[in-house]
């Protein structure tokens, strides 16, 4: 493994983008490229742990995502079973813990018990949160949140809006990466990525590998992260610690 940067990101969320182009472009149905971009995770999820990250979020089926061709996505719902089948045992023994974010109410009981119990074999672990964004939307996670609120009587502030949100057991993530050479976020943590940094690679996800991945961190580690101050007052604060 080569050097790593000196700023590694405790929180990396990562829009998976390019799965149909890769299999179109080697002329193969589009589900061929959603396995290898499992294939692609897998490494990720590794080369994040030899790095230290400590939370990982993915998107991996927005609510948007029910439009496309029915085949495609009964295949991915198949593809989400069979692969967590296979992979928990060894989330499980790398120390991952995993969290599935999004309306899980809108799944079949199949698939929505299998990512249950998948997340209560891992919840002991701690060496890396792994939230997989599954039937999820940033506009719906707000939403939600609102909602959670408003039937529970409480004031909503950004605070308890924090607190509201799908991901309130993660914090928000330091630096965004979306593959396949699209310059948006499609929907995806509207709410947390507020101050995050935003990396856009040109590979399609199939292809990240650890070098785009530790690219992407380097690219990271350069930049100034203001939070609404100038430069100058970042400069004195780092300076006072």
């Amino acid at each position: 493994m080569a050097a790593l940067p000196t700023a590694v990101p405790h929180h990396i969320a990562i829009v998976m983008d390019g799965n149909g182009r890769w299999a179109n472009r080697r002329f193969m149905p589009r589900l061929a490229g959603h396995h290898q971009g499992v294939d692609a995770l897998r490494r990720c999820v590794q080369a994040c742990l030899d790095r230290g990250v400590g939370v990982l979020t993915v998107f991996a089926f927005s609510s948007e995502n029910w439009d496309r061709p029915a085949e495609e996505v009964s295949g991915l719902m198949s593809l989400m079973v069979s692969v967590l089948a296979k992979e928990v045992v060894k989330l499980k023994a790398n120390g991952a813990q995993l969290h599935f974010v999004g309306n899980l109410s809108a799944l079949s009981d199949k698939v929505r018990n299998g990512l249950l119990e998948a997340e209560k074999e891992t919840a002991e672990n701690s060496k890396l949160v792994l939230n997989i964004c599954f039937n999820y939307g940033g506009r719906w996670d707000i939403a939600q949140a609102a909602q959670k609120l408003a039937a529970a009587g409480e004031a909503i502030t950004e605070k308890s809006m924090d607190r509201a949100m799908a991901l309130a057991h993660s914090p928000d993530p330091d630096l965004l990466i979306r593959t396949g050479g699209e310059f948006r976020i499609s929907n995806f943590l509207l709410w947390q990525v507020a101050y995050s940094e935003l990396v856009f690679s040109d590979k399609l996800w199939p292809e990240f590998d650890e070098a785009a991945l530790d690219e992407a961190i380097a690219v990271y580690s350069r930049r100034e992260r203001r939070f609404g101050k100038t430069s100058e007052q970042v400069t004195s604060a780092a300076s006072a610690t």
